[in-house]
């Protein structure tokens, strides 16, 4: 391992190459530091996937051994480091899809021999908290990190660096879950996310007055129900304008998504409020996000929408805090589909 603090320690020096394949993106990137982009290098799969409607597990992973190489590359190319430079490789080990995550863990297992560097496990929800610190590296802990993406709604207390308390998760479906869904019942394509948000622009947001489940009912949230009151109404009124009933559904979705990330931040008397995962990069979830943050005198973070998406940069991230903190990951470390954000 390269020297990076000049005592053999893990500093602002630390090179980590971060790789993520937990789901339909391969990505690679250099991060310096913790908080230094060198490079992020996302390759999509959605064109591959589109055609079904959502992502089929045995060719994402096909393509993701297909892009490992090149994607790893050209991520070290645009950081201008060759692999004596690299201090740590980092990888997703879940929660996702396994067959992708073998391929970028075993990837990264073999470039840490290869360099004899540490290799570092991480927690794919972990990296998503950290991703605000990449734009932003003065936030203040602690923080409400509300975390919503296809496979997870969370809502996360970060009181220190690797000191995470969960208040909040869903109860069945993720509400990036209910926008695929309802999205494909609508026909409006794949991805469902950016599909509603912008069909949802010309439509009514108060036409339809889907329910808000949960709404003062604790933390949790659901969103199953309300996907099947998008159903029911669309087949009761087969001639309901498509942009209501998106704009109606979207504006379902994000009126809880801020209640209750407003609710958390009151109850642990947190100072800052910061979105994280895929559907934080939805449009009205972030313009009402700002908004409560400002009416509730909360700092907020809004991640720039290529942070909002899966990327590698944020594994990086969150290996370089986790290698200070309890240093490599043992190389018999396999891959958990279904690992769970560690908290107290």
């Amino acid at each position: 391992m390269a020297d990076a603090t000049g005592d053999g320690g893990v500093g602002p020096a630390t090179l980590v190459l971060g790789i993520e394949t937990s789901c339909d993106e391969t990505a690679a990137a250099c991060v310096r530091g913790g908080t230094d982009v060198l490079s992020s290098v996302v390759s999509s799969q959605v064109e591959l996937h589109a055609r079904y409607g959502g992502v089929v597990p045995e060719i994402a992973s096909r393509a993701h051994n297909e892009l490992i190489i090149p994607v790893t590359a050209r991520a070290m190319v645009e950081a201008g480091v060759e692999g004596d430079r690299v201090d740590a490789v980092a990888a997703t080990t879940g929660p996702g899809l396994v067959g992708a995550l073998l391929v970028g863990v075993s990837a990264a297992k073999a470039l840490a021999l290869a360099w004899d560097v540490p290799f570092v496990s991480v927690n794919h929800l972990e990296a998503h908290l950290y991703a605000a610190f990449l734009e932003d590296p003065e936030l203040q802990l602690p923080m409400v990190v509300l975390l919503v993406s296809g496979g997870h709604t969370l809502l996360v207390l970060m009181e220190g660096h690797g000191r995470y308390r969960l208040l909040g998760q869903t109860l069945d479906d993720a509400a990036g879950e209910a926008f695929d869904k309802v999205a494909r019942f609508l026909g409006l394509g794949y991805p469902g996310g950016p599909a509603i948000d912008r069909v949802a622009m010309e439509g009514d947001p108060e036409a339809i007055a889907f329910p808000r489940a949960l709404m003062d009912g604790g933390l949790d949230f659901s969103f199953s129900g309300l996907k099947t009151a998008v159903v029911n109404h669309v087949r009761a009124h087969p001639d309901v304008s498509t942009a209501d009933v998106a704009a109606s559904f979207q504006a379902a979705v994000v009126d809880v998504l801020v209640a209750k990330a407003r609710a958390a931040a009151q109850e642990v008397g947190a100072g800052a409020l910061a979105l994280g995962g895929g559907v934080a990069a939805n449009s009205l979830l972030r313009e009402q996000f700002l908004t409560a943050c400002t009416e509730d005198g909360l700092h907020a973070f809004l991640p720039s929408r290529s942070m909002c998406t899966d990327n590698a940069a944020m594994i990086a991230a969150a290996g370089w805090y986790r290698l200070q903190r309890e240093g490599p990951t043992p190389l018999d470390c396999g891959a958990d589909p279904n690992l769970r954000l560690a908290t107290f």
